[in-house]
């Protein structure tokens, strides 16, 4: 994984609105599908939490909204309040938020087959309309690819100068997101910082399957220190480097 530094761009700041309270927005990208990025966006916001950190999580990947059942809130009903929707709390402190295109689908695994149009106002609207209240943190995990979905994300998100963004990779010889090489060879061509390579571990997967947070009951694996390495990264040297 590397981290990219937010492009530079003409639009004018926008009005923080409901976004007013967050304090740094991290994109997660990615080229293409099924290389971890829903896994990264979890176990990011996961870390960050468990370093003391109020966290939220937008999941507008509309491929397959995967993080409602990551985090053991499939099925979790979404009101409204004065300012929008209201995001779901995942822990009993509160510290967690998710909102999630899968909590408005009637089958939430499965991905949103609307015109690009429609799918690019659901984007804007999730960008706007979510009452996150005061965070540290707001994790987007965006579509994959370079779609029309994954630019309106991109675009909608640029005028509240996110802090950066953490592009997930597969190395060039496989499709093995948790191998090595690629991400650092990429992110040397590119001239950004690698965050790090996460090591295949069965009990992460069980642990996204089951709903249950790897962070706090896997300390002693190699994927538990791979990804705690990753947060303290984006807490320690993110700020510096793309504020």
């Amino acid at each position: 994984m590397e981290g990219v530094q937010p492009a530079g761009g003409m639009e004018a700041a926008a009005e923080p609105g409901n976004l007013a309270g967050v304090r740094h927005i991290i994109l997660i990208l990615s080229g293409k599908g099924g290389v971890g990025k829903s896994t990264i966006s979890t176990e990011l916001a996961l870390a960050l939490r468990h370093a003391g950190k109020k966290v939220g999580i937008l999941d507008v990947d509309l491929c397959g909204p995967s993080i409602p059942r990551m985090l053991r809130a499939q099925g979790r009903a979404v009101h409204q309040c004065d300012s929008g929707w209201v995001p779901v709390f995942v822990d009993k402190e509160q510290n967690v938020s998710l909102m999630s295109v899968g909590f408005l689908l009637e089958k939430p695994d499965e991905a949103v087959v609307w015109r690009g149009p429609k799918k690019n106002a659901l984007i804007k609207q999730f960008v706007s309309d979510v009452a996150w209240g005061q965070l540290d943190y707001l994790v987007v995990d965006t579509p994959p690819g370079t779609s029309d979905e994954h630019m309106a994300a991109v675009d909608a998100l640029r005028p509240y100068s996110p802090l950066g963004a953490i592009v997930v990779t597969t190395p060039q010889e496989c499709t093995n997101v948790f191998s090595r090489g690629g991400g650092e060879e990429l992110a040397r061509h590119a001239g950004v910082p690698f965050l790090g390579s996460v090591p295949l571990d069965p009990e992460l997967s069980r642990s996204l399957e089951e709903g249950r947070d790897f962070i706090q009951e896997f300390p002693q694996s190699p994927a538990f220190h791979a990804l705690c390495s990753i947060a303290q990264k984006v807490l320690k040297e993110t700020p510096v480097q793309l504020s």
